[in-house]
């Protein structure tokens, strides 16, 4: 050992540093022998010249070999997740107006108002309620308080942070009944205060089930809007060029000849409190008719569209059920639940559902729409439902009279002709293809039963100021719209029976009154779909309208659109409830990289 080792060979300690450094660099730039490689060095010298050649083709084979293996184990180990880029076109009919979600009227509005603005709360790919701009919130005991924290993050496109006096401005102004908003009516009576700068509260005058799902109310901006008045407000050029907090922005507008808007273009929103999306935009393209919107979509002009039939479209349940309602007041036969019984099961229903809607709809019998946690009252089949109706009239005493095409009920209900008559029925409807097109099955199966059927047709506005609201109808074949959380009461309460309560069947029932109280005012979820199960059964047992179908929601999106998830809709702009999470573009990664958003 020389003198300039220390035990196990490492400079000694009283050695200078500069000469230690360099006695390190000495060793490790030594040439190092392997006595094996030696050998097989030697080997290959003795070989001759064509032996050699064969020797390094094999020893490359053997390297590629074993290079292309660990190449192929990377692979396979590999995992492809959503990266950022790309962008989708997206079909619509109509023009908006306001990008607001407080003034938001038709579905172009509601569809860019969905992507732009962010509530507290917002909708998952299950359609559960999911924190969004809030980090979290609690409820009291009783149900009439609820406390939202906001998160640090949460910012506006505009880069200014979202603070609690947001919050409050944008409920305030839609309380303001000078404004005007569609969401006055949710908001009335609900008190709503900043605790400090991230902490709001609300304050409800009773128990409210559903009131969480108000809170997906988009947030404006108050910097921006508090000194617009309410006359101003719908002018403002904010209406179509809005700051929000949703996963993406405006970042142009082209209009037509009219100064109709005919396309938006979205940029992603890297200030989004949920994250960046993985898109990079969205494109909408407006069609002022659907007509148009289908040949564009035929043709590949645009990718993507809902409501048009497409070999493939995504499915989810709409939040709606269709059927005939009666109105006994216009006509008393109606009263008398084995009419309306009899009514109803002459329908055929699964036929109407795979030949008039081409199978994108479910059968119904009650009230309460499919996809939820509430069982379906089955469906009655029947080989001959025209025999069944008939035998339910029969067995209560009523007579068919072929020659006048009239069933006929005696004073006791023995059989005599005289009391009481079924005749001909007049049904008031919409004047759209689908509900034209369901009248005329309804027309047909009721025709069978020996009834002679008027079918009459309004445009949409018409029917509701002139028909419905005034309640001038026997038969109103029609849909209602339910709310996400299944709030049946402005339905069927008894008290909801006149504009502008929801009630077109004038139902009245006590313990159904009862139940739709329940239910709307628990804050125990187990209890309230215990109530929507009895009010399912009651009101389907009744018979106070034919139930008929439930429609699905379609969406049309280009095969290499991944992510995309529906939950139940109310709204055709709840399809985008995911759209941060939707991507076009990927990556292959490490395992333990999947679950990081890229």
């Amino acid at each position: 050992m020389s003198d300039a080792d220390g035990a196990g060979g490492q400079p000694k300690g009283d050695i200078p540093f500069e000469e230690r450094v360099a006695l390190w660099r000495e060793r490790l730039m030594r040439v190092q022998t392997i006595p094996a490689l030696e050998r097989l060095s030697e080997r290959i010298v003795s070989f001759s010249p064509g032996d050699r050649v064969l020797f390094y083709l094999f020893a490359g084979v053997v390297v590629f070999t074993s290079l292309a293996g660990l190449y192929a184990l990377e692979q396979s180990l590999l995992v492809t997740v959503p990266a950022y880029g790309g962008t989708l076109v997206e079909g619509g009919v109509g023009s908006p107006q306001f990008i607001n979600p407080l003034l938001a009227i038709s579905d172009a509005d509601r569809d860019l108002s969905a992507l732009v603005h962010a509530g507290l709360m917002g909708l998952s790919g299950s359609g559960t309620l999911v924190p969004v701009l809030a980090e979290s919130y609690t409820m009291s005991d009783d149900g009439k308080t609820y406390t939202f924290v906001l998160r640090k993050n949460a910012k506006f496109s505009d880069g200014t942070p979202i603070t609690a006096n947001d919050v409050v401005f944008t409920v305030e102004k839609a309380q303001d009944s000078g404004l005007k908003s569609p969401e006055y009516t949710n908001w009335s009576g609900v008190g709503v205060r900043a605790i400090d700068q991230r902490t709001v509260r609300f304050t409800l005058p009773k128990s409210y089930a559903p009131f969480l799902g108000l809170t997906t109310l988009g947030i404006l901006p108050s910097h921006l809007w508090q000194n617009i008045s309410n006359e101003e407000f719908p002018f403002s050029n904010l209406e179509t060029n809005p700051v929000g907090a949703g996963p993406f922005k405006v970042v142009s507008t082209s209009r037509d000849a009219s100064g109709l808007i005919k396309s938006v273009s979205l940029a992603e929103n890297s200030y989004y409190a949920l994250g960046r999306p993985y898109l990079d935009g969205i494109r909408f393209d407006f069609y002022s008719r659907t007509e148009d919107l289908a040949r564009a979509f035929a043709s590949g002009a645009i990718e993507s569209v809902y409501d048009i039939p497409a070999k493939g479209a995504l499915t989810a349940p709409y939040t709606r059920v269709f059927g005939v309602f009666w109105n006994p007041n216009e006509k008393q036969v109606y009263a008398r639940a084995e009419v309306r019984k009899a009514l109803s099961l002459a329908l055929d229903r699964h036929d109407i559902v795979a030949t008039v809607l081409g199978g994108y709809a479910t059968a119904i019998m009650g009230p309460v729409p499919p996809g939820g946690n509430v069982k379906q009252v089955p469906v009655l089949q029947s080989e001959n439902p025209t025999a069944t109706a008939a035998g339910v009239l029969q067995a209560a005493g009523w007579i068919y009279d072929g020659s006048a095409r009239i069933w006929k009920l005696s004073k006791g209900g023995s059989g005599k002709s005289g009391a009481m008559s079924l005749e001909r029925i007049t049904m008031r409807t919409s004047n759209v293809p689908e509900l034209k097109n369901v009248a005329s099955a309804v027309k047909a199966d009721w025709e069978k039963l020996g009834i002679p059927v008027d079918i009459e047709l309004y445009e949409p506005g018409d029917l509701l100021q002139n028909v419905i609201r005034p309640r001038k109808y026997e038969a109103l074949l029609y849909g209602m719209v339910i709310g996400r959380d299944q709030d049946l009461y402005a339905f069927w309460n008894s008290q909801e029976r006149n504009d502008p309560g929801l009630n077109i069947a004038l139902y009245v029932n006590k313990t159904v009154d009862t139940l739709l109280e329940n239910a709307r005012t628990s804050t125990d979820e187990a209890v309230r779909f215990l109530n929507l199960q009895k009010i399912e059964d009651v009101i389907a047992a009744d018979y106070p309208a034919a139930f008929i179908y439930a429609p699905n929601f379609t969406y049309a999106v280009p095969n290499d659109l991944k992510g995309v998830r529906l939950p139940q809709i109310i709204i055709p702009a709840d399809r985008f409830a995911t759209a941060a999470l939707w991507y076009k573009a990927t990556d292959a990664v490490w395992p333990f990289l999947a679950d990081q958003k890229l």
